[in-house]
């Protein structure tokens, strides 16, 4: 009996841990018949990453960006002996919107913060009463008389504070040419302030601290809060108990960021004037009211409904607002009255 040879091909030698590793970096597998599965699956991969960062990229980056900050305890730091506390405060807040936190409202729409819209309101609401204060700065508090001369700085910060708050660095339909955005403008009115603030300490500015430039700014004051009042009246009657109401919101943080703006400053002038609040015997009228601000400048509800207001279920969150706007602007009233006797 005769044994004749294995004539089997013999298997293949398995291809060493490095060997392997070094044809994977050349692209393409030890023993396979082409490379092209390996770039395949890479492919495959990618654009799967790309797309979950794509769907991600709007409501996470918008996560991080939104901050609604209603800090009472807010004020400006390192205020110098002369100087008012009321224009340093305003100064800060426009470092703490602009700076700090990202100015939404002037967002393209390629920028995550584009898709919010509470903050945005917010932010609105909080220049728009600056905006107003340095008004009254620059026409009653910053001068003698009604017939002396306008400060510069005060002139300049009340035109660079009440400009548009959606001005980004490239509008068309303005100019095809770069502008300065909003946030560069609030930032150049803040200078402004805080020049202005620096020449008081040193004796070379006016800030009249007499009843009737406190009366005139409190006046100005209610009159916002009438008209914003007289918004949320009208919102309620026209869409009151729609649930899906999308503009609710948009009114109760305007007057939310008015609201926390006012109560910041009007507590500021409250030291300001604290010589004019004593002698009229005011500090607890005017601490009632600087209450009925931050009450109504913290309401914060996780939604905002405008429902029926003698609804069972959804509330009326406006409304609710609007009762402590209503409140603090009957308390400025009768601070006023006080101050013209």
């Amino acid at each position: 009996m005769t044994f004749e040879p294995d004539t089997a091909t013999p298997h293949a030698p398995t291809p060493s841990r490095w060997r392997r590793l070094w044809a994977w970096t050349k692209g393409w597998r030890v023993g396979a018949a082409a490379p092209t599965s390996t770039r395949r699956r890479v492919w495959r991969w990618t654009w799967r990453l790309l797309l979950v960062a794509a769907i991600l990229y709007y409501p996470v980056g918008a996560l991080l960006v939104e901050d609604i900050d209603d800090d009472p305890q807010f004020a400006a730091v390192n205020v110098a002996p002369g100087e008012s506390r009321a224009v340093a405060t305003a100064a800060a807040l426009v470092t703490r919107e602009v700076d700090v936190h990202t100015w939404t409202p002037m967002m393209p729409f390629f920028m995550p913060a584009a898709i919010l819209d509470n903050m945005p309101n917010f932010q609105r609401g909080i220049m728009s009463a600056l905006g107003r204060f340095s008004t009254e700065l620059m026409d009653q508090v910053g001068r003698t008389r009604g017939s002396s001369q306008t400060d510069r700085d005060l002139e300049q910060a009340r035109g660079f504070l009440n400009e548009q708050p959606n001005i980004w660095l490239w509008q068309p339909s303005v100019s095809l040419m770069p502008s300065a955005t909003s946030a560069q403008k609030y930032r150049a009115g803040r200078d402004r302030l805080i020049a202005y603030n620096k020449r008081l300490a040193a004796g070379q500015a006016v800030f009249e601290r007499r009843a009737d430039n406190l009366q005139s700014v409190l006046d100005r004051i209610a009159n916002d809060i009438g008209s914003d009042s007289a918004v949320i009246d009208q919102h309620i009657i026209e869409k009151a108990g729609d649930l899906f109401d999308t503009r609710c919101d948009d009114i109760f943080y305007f007057n939310k960021g008015r609201l926390y703006a006012y109560y910041l400053l009007l507590r500021e002038l409250g030291a300001d004037f604290q010589n004019v609040i004593r002698e009229r015997e005011l500090t607890n009228t005017w601490n009632g009211t600087i209450e009925s601000f931050r009450v109504a400048a913290e309401l914060h509800p996780w939604i905002v409904w405008n429902g029926y207001l003698d609804g069972l279920v959804v509330p009326n969150h406006l409304a609710a607002q609007g009762f402590y706007l209503l409140r603090a602007r009957t308390q400025l009233r009768e601070i006023s009255n006080i101050l013209q006797k």
